[in-house]
């Protein structure tokens, strides 16, 4: 790049771009919310915003001095490794999607290190924050912003938190979380013990729910298997590459059960949707999902299998603009150069109109030329 801005002073040039990547004092935030700015329209030219999608993603990385950097579970390698992890926010429909807030997780010992914290330029007002906290800020920080609505859409790390859940809820928030089958809940139907169905108690009168030998939550799963076959039906949710992507899906109405004899009222009833691929011995996913009760089964599926786009984000992010190899170590850096991809991934957004919602054309950027005497530092001649 140096090379190609000025090719008679690309030692100048070169320090120039590191600097204004790594350590200049623009703000990334501000430049984030301009991104969405400009993008917001075009995806709405093609269709209303539908959903806010959830995530996080590792980033493989050696050593210990990176700002950070952890050993801890990283997504794009499927297993706990030495790497950064950082939690995003995209805005999408069927047709695009762009992430709007991007933010680094820094474990505890990051947290509790001064002098790392220190040296990667880590601002003292950070204090620890689990994924789903920086979550649930980045998604108030849209909700004030006025950033047009969507179903907040997440996998079980952040659907199987009840506080991010009701959090949502609070600001007004539908969503269509994914959980694990050994989430509880309340079979269709049943509740359980209000306070004062408690009977037979000493001193004061009850004020919380309670469960009984007769009336016990389930697991997500083993309703599932309770569900006669007839619950399950085909649902075709878009073309895939090559074949309709579809598969077998239940949907009934039940109160989520964590920790609700705590509560003194039953939790509102959710959607619990569930898939069972007819090639499949055992359920396989689910969700639940906020989504208004006249919701068809359909519209469950179509809205909770949105959620690939933000592995379409990821997969241009990484591979063709870069995201994942910034080189840097401090903490201004990193949101500047991952702040430049997604301006980046914007750019291209608005070039092409939004990107094919089949996922089959990736994005490949034309490479100018070098000028011919270009010769990288370190090279023998």
């Amino acid at each position: 790049m140096a090379a190609l801005i000025d090719p008679t002073n690309v030692r100048q040039s070169h320090q120039s771009l590191h600097h204004f990547v790594s350590t200049s004092a623009w703000d990334d935030q501000a430049v984030l919310a301009r991104v969405g700015e400009l993008t917001i329209p075009v995806l709405q030219k093609r269709e209303p915003v539908r959903a806010w999608i959830v995530d996080d993603t590792g980033i493989p990385k050696k050593g210990k001095h990176s700002v950070g950097v952890s050993h801890q579970y990283c997504g794009q390698l499927g297993k706990q490794a030495n790497c950064q992890v950082a939690v995003s926010l995209s805005i999408a429909n069927t047709f695009a999607s762009v992430p709007i807030a991007y933010g680094l997780y820094l474990p505890q010992v990051w947290i509790d290190d001064a002098d790392r914290r220190k040296n990667c330029g880590v601002p003292e007002d950070i204090a620890f924050a689990t994924k789903q906290q920086i979550s649930f800020n980045q998604i108030r920080n849209a909700v004030n912003a006025g950033i047009p609505s969507g179903v907040v859409l997440a996998d079980a790390a952040y659907g199987d938190d009840t506080g991010f859940r009701d959090d949502l809820t609070g600001l007004g928030l539908s969503y269509a979380v994914s959980i694990k089958g050994t989430t509880t809940v309340w079979r269709p139907g049943e509740e359980p013990l209000l306070p004062h169905q408690r009977t037979g108690r000493r001193g004061p009168a009850a004020t919380r729910l309670a469960h009984s030998a007769e009336q016990r939550p389930i697991s997500a799963f083993n309703l599932a298997r309770e569900l006669t076959p007839s619950a399950f039906e085909e649902v075709t949710w878009r073309e895939g590459t090559k074949t309709p992507l579809r598969s077998r899906f239940a949907a009934v109405r039940v109160r989520p059960a964590h920790r609700d004899t705590l509560r003194s009222e039953p939790r509102n009833h959710e959607w619990l949707l569930i898939e069972w691929p007819k090639d499949e011995e055992e359920p396989t996913k689910f969700w639940l999902s906020t989504l208004d009760e006249s919701s068809s089964k359909s519209e469950l599926v179509e809205t909770v299998k949105l959620r690939w786009r933000i592995e379409r984000d990821y997969q241009e992010l990484k591979q063709e603009l870069g995201l994942n190899q910034y080189e840097g170590r401090g903490w201004r850096g990193f949101h500047h150069h991952a702040t430049l991809c997604i301006a980046a991934y914007g750019f291209l957004l608005i070039d092409q109109g939004g990107f094919s919602p089949s996922g089959r054309r990736r994005v490949r950027l034309a490479q100018p030329a070098v000028p011919d005497d270009f010769r990288p530092r370190g090279s023998a001649s």
